[in-house]
C-alpha cells in the first residue's frame, strides 16, 4: 500500500480547522496530519490531540522539517501568495486554498515555480468543482434531455451584516475573492472554458469594511451560452442557486435537489412552419399544439462532495493522475476576478 503524503497544515483558523480537519480526519491513510502551524499556538492543539500531528511556532521550522510532502495553505488571502512561494522554494508541494492569489501577476510567479515536471507541484483548491450539485447539473445539461442549453443562472446569496477580516480590503478581502473563485470557476465551465464577452457590476450593500459583497457578472461564453451569476450578502430572500434554460425543458434549484421539466422524447414534436396570414378574429396566439412534459424531482445533496478534492490531489501525488484543476484554469478564474476589478466602478 502506498505510504501517505505528510501534509503540513499552515492556518488553523476556519479553513485550516473547520475544512481540513474534517475532511481530512478519515483519509489520515492517504494524507496524514504531520505538521501544523498558526500564528495563535493554541490552535494547534486540537490536531495534536487527535492526529498527533507535530506543532510548529514558525513557517520556516515547519518549511525545514524534511518528512514534509506537502505543504496545505488556508491563511488570509493576502497572503497566499508569500506563503505558496516560499513552500514552492523549499521543494514542497503545496496545495493552495481559494482564491489562488489576489492578482495574475502573482498567480503567473506560482506556476512558473510549481508546474516543472520535476516537482515541486502547486494545485489550487477549487473543491467546489467537486460539489454534487454543480457536477449534477453538468451531468443533466451533457445528458441532451434540456435540449440546446441557452442560459443559465447561477447564485450564491442570502443577507449577511459581516464584519471579518473578508471585509478588508488590505487582506484580500471582498466576495470577489470569497465565494467568487468557486462560482466564476463554475460559470467558466458552463461557457466551455471561456467567455467572448463580458458584463460586470460590483456593489458595498450590507457588509461593513470597504470592500464587494455583492456581484453580478454575465458572460456569454465561447459555446454561445448566456451564464448569469450572482454573488450577494444584501439579498433577504434567497433566489434558487441553479436555474438552467434549454430549447427542450429546463432545471430549477429547488429543496434537496432540482425540479427538472423537459419535453417527451419519446413524442417528437412535428414541423412546424412560421404562418404569414392574419390569424383573424376568436384565433388564439401561438400553436396550439398539445406538448407532452416530464417533470423529474432529482435529490441531490448540493454542497456534499467537495472533500474528495482530496482524493484527487492523492491520486495526483502518488499515481501521476491528472489532477481535474489544471492550473491554467485556475489562473483564468484570477484572470476574470481581477478584470471585474478594473473594469467596474465600485459602488
Amino acid at each position: 500500500m502506498d505510504k501517505p503524503i505528510k501534509l503540513g497544515l499552515l492556518g488553523l483558523g476556519r479553513a485550516g480547522s473547520g475544512m481540513h480537519f474534517p475532511e481530512l480526519h478519515g483519509r489520515q491513510g492517504k494524507i496524514q496530519f504531520y505538521a501544523v502551524c498558526d500564528e495563535i499556538p493554541e490552535r494547534a492543539q486540537k490536531f495534536v490531540d487527535a492526529f498527533g500531528s507535530k506543532a510548529y511556532a514558525t513557517y520556516e521550522e515547519m518549511l525545514a522539517d524534511p518528512e514534509i510532502e506537502l505543504i496545505s495553505i488556508a491563511t488570509r488571502s493576502c497572503d497566499h501568495f508569500a506563503h505558496a512561494k516560499a513552500a514552492l522554494l523549499a521543494g514542497k508541494n503545496v496545495m493552495l486554498e481559494k482564491p489562488f492569489c489576489v492578482n495574475t501577476a502573482q498567480v503567473r510567479e506560482l506556476i512558473a515555480l510549481g508546474s516543472q515536471p520535476a516537482g515541486p507541484h502547486l494545485y489550487v483548491r477549487h473543491n467546489r468543482r467537486f460539489e454534487a450539485g454543480f457536477q449534477k447539473v453538468m451531468e443533466i445539461i451533457d445528458s441532451g434531455k434540456l435540449g440546446n442549453v441557452y442560459e443559465i443562472k447561477l447564485t450564491r446569496n442570502g443577507y449577511q451584516r459581516r464584519n471579518d477580516w473578508q471585509t478588508i480590503h488590505r487582506f484580500g478581502g471582498g466576495q470577489l475573492l470569497n465565494w467568487g473563485p468557486h462560482i466564476v470557476d463554475h460559470s467558466l465551465r458552463f461557457c466551455g472554458g471561456a467567455y467572448t464577452k463580458m458584463y460586470s457590476e460590483i456593489r458595498h450593500v450590507a457588509a461593513a469594511g470597504d470592500c464587494e459583497d455583492h456581484i453580478k457578472i454575465v458572460f456569454t461564453g465561447v459555446n454561445g451560452r448566456i451564464v448569469d451569476m450572482e454573488i450577494s450578502g444584501g439579498v433577504a430572500i434567497p433566489t434558487p442557486e441553479y436555474m438552467v434554460y434549454g430549447s427542450k425543458g429546463t432545471l430549477i434549484s429547488e429543496k434537496g435537489g432540482f425540479l427538472v421539466k423537459y419535453l417527451d422524447p419519446e413524442k417528437p414534436l412535428s414541423p412546424i412552419e412560421a404562418d404569414p396570414e392574419t390569424p383573424g378574429s376568436g384565433k388564439g396566439f401561438g400553436n396550439p399544439e398539445p406538448l407532452s412534459w416530464i417533470e423529474e424531482h432529482v435529490e441531490v445533496n448540493s454542497n456534499a462532495g467537495t472533500d474528495r478534492v482530496w482524493d484527487a490531489l492523492y491520486e495526483s501525488i502518488r499515481h501521476g493522475a491528472a489532477y481535474p484543476i489544471p492550473l491554467d484554469q485556475a489562473a483564468a478564474v484570477t484572470e476574470v476576478i481581477e478584470k471585474v476589478k478594473k473594469d467596474t466602478i465600485f459602488a
